[in-house]
């Protein structure tokens, strides 16, 4: 370990080691291996809930791949994302089925109840990020008038802004 020329640079240094660290055992996971790397963004993702711009870097710099390559395949995949999320997702889908029965209206109640917008679609506070969706593959829970959410990964069943009002 080089110590650098200042002490504020030697607690940059520092703090950029230990910030990595979780980051150098994934790679350590996957080999270091370039062929791996959805893999290694995947568990990056999971680790920060998105992919910090500084670290995507790191990880090139430890594959030996370019910046471009590692950013390429962070933006082409839509599971990946380049802005932080919040610790629960909602998801609301917006396919037809739930279109037409209103998945709007519980997407302007959820994200006037979060104080977000279409602009901004995760809280101050990283608890909550909601996102349309093109579908989650249950339009039977559509056909009642109701959209169907998705959130921490399980269904709840037809949901409407409606009851939701006085709570």
């Amino acid at each position: 370990l080089l110590l650098p020329p200042s002490p504020t640079a030697f607690y940059t240094r520092i703090w950029t080691l230990l910030r990595f660290r979780q980051v150098d055992e994934i790679l350590d996971k996957y080999g270091n291996e370039s062929a791996k790397l959805i893999s290694i963004l995947q568990e990056v993702q999971e680790q920060y809930r998105y992919l910090p711009e500084p670290v995507l870097s790191y990880v090139a710099t430890r594959l030996g791949v370019t910046r471009a390559t590692v950013f390429g395949v962070a933006t082409f995949y839509v599971h990946f994302s380049l802005a932080p999320k919040g610790k629960h997702l909602i998801k609301v889908c917006d396919g037809t089925a739930c279109h037409v029965n209103h998945s709007q209206q519980l997407l302007d109640f959820i994200y006037k109840r979060l104080r977000l917008d279409d602009n901004e679609r995760t809280t101050d506070d990283l608890m909550f990020t909601v996102e349309k969706v093109a579908c989650l593959g249950a339009c039977g829970l559509a056909a009642c008038g109701a959209p169907a959410p998705r959130f921490r990964d399980r269904l709840p069943g037809r949901v409407r802004a409606s009851p939701c009002r006085g709570h």
